[in-house]
């Protein structure tokens, strides 16, 4: 094991999740306003997953007020509070840009894993 890899190891969450894209997940993630600290839970589906060690991230697309907005989240950064999967979606691909161009139902649902 080299040095880096030793430093790191320490900063690794290991309270995550089993995460996979098409995945419906709830964020909470800690936002900093003037002086207060507050939990903000932000609610959306998986589009894509960068999985590189303790860079990982993943982006979370929802649709608000008919506007799709996307937010990626560092997945081992202590801002995270925690991540919870609420279904689990039913995909072939890897990254799911084309969820972009669908509006409405067909921009959400996906087919349940089993």
């Amino acid at each position: 094991m080299n040095v880096l890899n030793e430093i790191v190891a320490d900063q690794l969450r290991t309270d995550l999740p089993v995460i996979t894209p098409g995945d419906t997940v709830k964020v909470s993630a800690k936002v900093i306003e003037g002086t207060r600290e507050r939990v903000q839970v932000f609610e959306g589906l998986v589009l894509k997953m960068r999985n590189a060690g303790v860079a990982s991230s993943i982006t979370v697309r929802r649709i608000a007020s008919g506007v799709g907005v996307e937010r990626t989240f560092k997945v081992n950064s202590p801002r995270i509070e925690k991540i919870e999967v609420v279904r689990h979606g039913q995909v072939r691909r890897a990254k799911l840009y084309f969820l972009r161009n669908r509006v409405g139902k067909a921009a959400t649902t996906l087919r349940e894993r089993r």
